[in-house]
């Protein structure tokens, strides 16, 4: 049987998504942060995870080479509310399978465990990205290039640490 590891520091979010996997006959571990999931892979063998970018503590970008060096045959997928280029390029060269954008539902997230080849008749979109999404998704890029640290993000794009602190906590600009 599959056993799925959930990461994410949202506990009811994590609960709901357990529950409907566990309708469908999987059998699910949950964990709230990197740490927590790095210890669960110690005592049990996952053959997929599901982890959220944005926990308290470690970004979920750093499980995923550790997991992968614990259990390298675990599929993953990315799960995240703040998506960008960036974020979604780096959990894939980490090791990530797929990316998948907050809100999901259960269907989507298993597809994307099925869907790991590329999809050459995806469409792509004529409308080019606004100002605004373009800032969010090179200041997601600096943060990652930064390990999440805000103080040294703001030094690196020439801006003040709190104008940074509150264009990180608007929501991503929709395309």
């Amino acid at each position: 049987m599959e056993c799925f590891l959930l990461v994410d520091d949202d506990v009811a979010f994590t609960k709901v998504l357990a529950r409907a996997l566990q309708r469908r006959g999987l059998e699910c571990v949950c964990a709230q942060s990197t740490d927590q999931a790095l210890q669960l892979a110690k005592q049990q063998t996952f053959s997929k995870a599901i982890i959220d970018l944005k926990m308290q503590g470690p970004s979920g970008l750093t499980l995923i080479p550790a997991l992968k060096q614990q259990q390298p045959d675990i599929d993953i997928v990315m799960l995240t509310g703040y998506s960008s280029v960036a974020t979604a390029v780096e959990a894939v060269k980490l090791g990530a399978i797929n990316y998948l954008c907050k809100p999901a539902n259960t269907n989507e997230i298993l597809a994307a465990f099925e869907h790991i080849e590329g999809d050459i008749a995806i469409d792509i979109p004529e409308q080019r990205p606004s100002v605004d999404r373009l800032e969010w998704e090179h200041i997601q890029k600096v943060l990652a290039e930064q390990d999440g640290n805000i103080s040294a993000t703001a030094r690196a794009l020439g801006m003040h640490r709190r104008t940074l602190q509150r264009k990180l906590n608007k929501r991503p600009v929709k395309e």
